[in-house]
């Protein structure tokens, strides 16, 4: 099995580049995450936003998994499937979901926005999809899994979950209706219970020994993992590599290359430490030209030049072997560009290490390059790249260690350069 994730905030390009690796295998699996992921591809003209359907969906050949460790929402399962059918896919024929994969509820929904509200000034930025109340459930043991929609006392334990959300929106003074959104719930049900669902450990350790190829999708990204993120400001799961196994039942030893996605800048949605933030025209232009907004929010996303400390940082606790640099076509016009070497600490010594708290007093210290300043065209390949374009690659290289070998230089599957020679599964 390969993994791949984003190495930064999220919002890296996972999508259009499993989209684009996935003939090469035969199963794409969702290994964690929920609603809140927003996966963007563009293909012959068409758009398309998944939130937790794999990325390898409009490739009929592929089998497509929704993982153990993933949380899902019925109803947001729905519409993707409308969405996707739209477009010539067929989930019934090539996606699957793992029975163990834990429910979202509507009241879950109403609990992330009462947290929320409940935190004010302090709060994380959650997206409210009801993710991080269906992970709390999770472990607590207290939580609804997609095999208990076919048990027959289902109703009841669906029951007994909602008493206890509501005596919880009630001590956080929440106000809110439920009759709607429940009915949506359960008409959603009706329309999944067509899809195939498995015991996907069982599933994907079988493919595995047959010889198939499976590629594990990630979602978010390694700087917003629950234990190594910038917490709080962290989503729910285990983002990095580790969670592919404990997301899909396959053994690390079976993990072979660990495809790490970064931009060419960074960006971050919601709150939460981000040490090369640009509040002047430098960070505007990128949000513009970048069309930095969110997939699943619409919220602006925040924009900075690229931090080597993070970077580094996700590259080890992945164990990434590739490194994959989407968006570089965003830095097209920039006559100069500009990378955080290290930081300077509150008492002014040089580090490059990520602090316990991130939000301490971290001042970036920026390295500038001369931009490239060029169009990147479909009749490059790696070696015509813009020689400024090469030099920006390479000195990323030298400093993380990992070489790049593919450069993503628009949101179209085509808009894409594998290095000659260092082709994932030539």
């Amino acid at each position: 099995m390969d993994v791949l994730l984003g190495l930064q905030w999220g919002d890296e390009g996972k999508g259009k580049v499993v989209d684009f690796l996935s003939p090469k295998y035969d199963i794409v699996v969702r290994f964690q995450g929920g609603p809140n992921a927003g996966h963007t591809l563009e293909f012959e003209g068409n758009k398309v936003v998944l939130h937790q359907i794999p990325s390898g969906i409009f490739r009929p050949d592929i089998q497509n998994v929704i993982g153990n460790g993933v949380v899902l929402d019925p109803i947001t399962l729905q519409k993707e499937i409308e969405n996707v059918q739209k477009l010539g896919a067929i989930p019934a024929n090539n996606l699957f979901i793992s029975k163990k994969t834990h429910l979202i509820l509507p009241t879950h929904r109403l609990l992330d926005a009462a947290s929320e509200q409940k935190k004010g000034d302090k709060k994380i930025g959650s997206t409210l999809k009801g993710i991080g109340p269906a992970y709390q459930d999770k472990a607590g043991r207290s939580g609804l899994r997609v095999g208990d929609i076919f048990t027959a006392n289902f109703q009841e334990k669906y029951d007994a979950l909602v008493a206890k959300h509501q005596d919880m929106l009630r001590y956080l003074n929440f106000e809110y209706e439920l009759e709607e959104q429940e009915q949506a719930f359960f008409a959603s049900l009706d329309v999944i219970k067509s899809l195939t669902f498995i015991d996907s450990e069982y599933f994907l350790n079988n493919a595995r020994k047959a010889g198939k190829t499976i590629l594990a999708e990630g979602a978010q990204g390694a700087l917003l993992d629950i234990d190594f993120g910038s917490y709080p400001y962290v989503t729910s799961s285990n983002t990095f590599t580790a969670g592919a196994s404990t997301g899909t039942g396959i053994p690390p030893s079976a993990i072979s290359s660990v495809f790490g996605i970064f931009k060419a800048y960074c960006t971050r949605v919601g709150n939460g430490p981000f040490p090369t933030e640009l509040f002047d025209e430098t960070g505007e232009e990128l949000r513009k030209i970048g069309h930095e907004f969110g997939a699943t929010t619409g919220r602006p996303r925040r924009c900075g030049w690229l931090d080597l400390p993070a970077l580094k940082y996700s590259v080890m606790i992945n164990g990434v072997t590739d490194l994959f640099m989407m968006k570089s076509d965003i830095l097209n016009s920039f006559a100069e560009i500009k990378i955080c070497t290290h930081y300077l600490d509150a008492q002014g010594e040089a580090t490059e290490i990520l602090p316990f708290d991130m939000e301490s007093e971290l001042s970036p210290q920026l390295k500038s390059f001369e931009g490239w300043q060029t169009e990147i065209t479909n009749e490059m390949n790696f070696d015509t790249l813009p020689s400024k374009l090469l030099d920006y690659i390479a000195y990323i290289e030298q400093e993380v260690g990992v070489p790049i070998t593919l450069v993503s230089y628009g949101p179209d599957r085509e808009e894409t350069i594998h290095r000659a020679g260092k082709e994932v599964l030539a």
